[in-house]
């Protein structure tokens, strides 16, 4: 997968991949304007979303309803190193959602993508590289 990524003004970042343009800011107390969510974000919003991706997929496969699911997400720093230390994702169901699925559920939104990544890292190669510029 290639993304593009430029710079539309401001603080503003955008990156362009698959037909599909998703749009970052900085807060305006960054020197941004708050027009869209921060980068880091929007990484954080990428692993909530992915587990939900699965627990959805879990529900839909057995008939089972999500209208009344969600997934709270919690995110603990490190007031030292500016790190972030630990992630909740809490699974809300209604009173109505059978017992017997709970762990299921647990086990199906472990299986997110962004989240196994995160367990088992891939090594960046950052580089510059001269191009002419599109006429």
């Amino acid at each position: 997968m290639e993304m593009v990524i430029d710079f539309p003004g401001g603080a503003r970042v955008d990156a362009h991949f698959g037909g599909f343009t998703v749009k970052t800011d900085q807060a305006p107390y960054a020197g941004g304007e708050g027009s869209a969510p921060a980068p880091f974000s929007v990484f954080l919003a990428s692993i909530g979303t992915c587990a939900g991706i699965y627990v959805l997929s879990f529900c839909q496969h057995r008939g089972l309803p999500t209208d009344d699911i969600r997934i709270v997400q919690r995110v603990q720093g490190n007031r030292l190193t500016g790190m972030v230390d630990n992630i909740e994702l809490e699974i809300q169901v209604p009173p109505t959602f059978p017992e017997k699925y709970y762990a299921a559920l647990v086990r199906s939104a472990d299986q997110c993508a962004v989240k196994k990544h995160l367990e088992n890292p891939p090594k960046f190669n950052v580089h510059t590289t001269v191009v002419e510029p599109v006429a």
